[in-house]
């Protein structure tokens, strides 16, 4: 019997949560983020939901259901007639009615938990385009969370009207093992000309009903306006603020300006004298041992997470983006490793991050565990005008499924997801798998195509293995080919070389 094994991304196919933050409370890791739409027109259209595992055991991660409705904040009720619809807010028509939010109702971004000091479970978040932070209160990680009101100046103004106040985004939330509580919040520019007086990273200190700040909130890590000499350059804070404290460090996780990458930075203070620490993951695998822009491994987009330890290992969780959008965005993770002086090495994207080890070199596995996508001219930006059809890229055959309800109820049909418009010189590659003793492949592919799919270990290596493809068909069918066994540990690269273009399943090892 093959052991239970998990892969990138993590959840099932049709759940797409981006902005990944986990907390180990008790025995289980829990997955916090926001919550994308398949197709959706915007950035985090559907409600919280929450997922969560056992830490000796990341391959079974449970539905614990919606913890947070977006129309619980009262700032979402009462929406006068003449609100904007939210496709105005995105400047995108959408491609269906149903990807947008009801009208005038705001979307949730990224949020964050902690465990108060009281016991009690309290979720930070903001609404997308409003300037404050709401908060919400559970007794349980995973339960149903109420509103309890808005981050506020100790005279009771929300924080982000008063004048002064910076716009407050993608929270973040920390308590000290002094029980002092921290909140970290706010996004920067891109580049300079975009600058606002309004946007920037900054720290502040909570009292312990957790909604009102004890100071005024300070600036915290350097923006691209400020950068030089800081040691930050070419990747300063953009947005996403997350914070650990790991053997007596403070490490603040960011994502930078580069917007595919999270970073990290280092101090002796939880908020103050950061200084850069590297890049934690690239979703191309850009910066890895001195990649470039021009040589990503897949689409870029934005991506967004923190790091969380389970069991004895330390991860990485960020995001990718599907679809040929960045409004589609799926949960991965990967292993991290400090040496003896704290760092961190960047972490490579894999197929099989949060498993024990490499993937088994038998079996079925589906295609959309590609940790590699590129055309013959490499990776794009993930926008339809970017890629057009020029790309293979990730999408899945029916709308967005609502993992609350039954599988019978939903038609007994789940949804695929599959690599679509996979071309001449377009290549899929996983990482890593056992192929010792593998001697056949077989591919589950439809459309219309005549060629031949080669099979290699590493991207520009020697072909091991061929499958010919000559279909013209919209049902799936299954093509066989014979590899020559490789010793050891390896990735997986298919390359297809001919004429048309074939939707890709997934393929069987034996």
């Amino acid at each position: 019997m093959r052991n239970k094994q998990v892969f990138n991304p993590y959840l099932p196919s049709y759940e797409y949560i981006p902005d990944g933050e986990t907390h180990v409370f008790g025995n289980r890791i829990y997955l916090y983020g926001s919550h994308d739409r398949f197709r959706g027109a915007g950035f985090c259209l559907n409600d919280y939901v929450c997922y969560s595992a056992d830490v000796n055991d990341l391959t079974d991660w449970k539905y614990e259901g919606v913890i947070y409705k977006k129309e619980q904040d009262p700032r979402n009720q009462n929406i006068p007639e003449d609100a904007p619809e939210q496709e105005l807010m995105f400047g995108i028509e959408p491609e269906s009615p149903e990807d947008l939010n009801p009208r005038g109702i705001h979307a949730m971004w990224a949020p964050d938990v902690v465990q108060g000091l009281d016991g009690r479970y309290y979720l930070y978040y903001c609404l997308d385009f409003l300037p404050e932070i709401g908060v919400a209160v559970c007794d349980s990680p995973a339960g149903k969370y109420e509103f309890l009101g808005l981050v506020k100046h100790e005279d009771g103004t929300p924080l982000g009207i008063k004048e002064g106040d910076l716009l407050q985004f993608d929270p973040g939330i920390f308590i000290d093992d002094d029980k002092t509580i921290y909140l970290y919040s706010g996004n920067a520019p891109m580049y300079k000309k975009y600058a606002n007086e309004r946007q920037g990273s900054q720290v502040m200190r909570l009292k312990e009903d957790m909604v009102t700040i004890k100071e005024k909130p300070r600036k915290l890590m350097p923006s691209i306006l400020e950068s030089e000499g800081s040691g930050f350059e070419g990747h300063e804070f953009f947005e996403a603020s997350s914070i650990r404290k790991i053997h007596g460090k403070y490490y603040f996780v960011y994502s930078s300006v580069q917007s595919h990458e999270l970073c990290y930075a280092v101090s002796d203070r939880p908020d103050e004298g950061y200084r850069f620490g590297g890049t934690l993951v690239d979703i191309g695998d850009i910066f890895l041992d001195g990649r470039t822009e021009a040589q990503a491994v897949n689409c870029l987009g934005n991506t967004h997470g923190g790091i969380e330890k389970a069991g004895d290992q330390w991860y990485v969780f960020y995001h990718r983006q599907t679809n040929r959008t960045n409004y589609s965005r799926q949960g991965c993770a990967e292993k991290i490793y400090f040496d003896g002086h704290g760092n961190i090495r960047q972490a490579e994207v894999t197929s099989c991050g949060l498993n024990k080890g490499p993937l088994e070199g038998r079996g079925f596995y589906p295609a959309r565990i590609c940790c590699h996508l590129t055309a013959v001219n490499g990776a794009a930006f993930s926008h339809p005008e970017s890629m057009k059809m020029d790309y293979p890229y990730l999408t899945q055959d029916i709308p967005d499924t609502d993992p609350t309800e039954e599988l019978s109820r939903r038609d007994l049909t789940e949804p695929v997801q599959y690599i679509k418009n996979m071309k001449d010189g377009s290549t899929a590659g996983y990482k890593y798998f056992d192929l010792q003793d593998v001697k056949k492949v077989h591919l589950q592919i439809r459309g219309e195509a005549r060629g031949t799919v080669e099979i290699r270990t590493c991207l520009n290596g020697k072909v091991i293995g061929t499958v010919e493809v000559n279909i013209s068909n919209d049902e799936w069918q299954e093509f066989h080919g014979k590899m020559n066994g490789t010793d050891g540990v390896a990735g997986l690269y298919f390359t297809f070389r001919g004429i048309g273009n074939f939707d890709f399943r997934g393929f069987v090892l034996e």
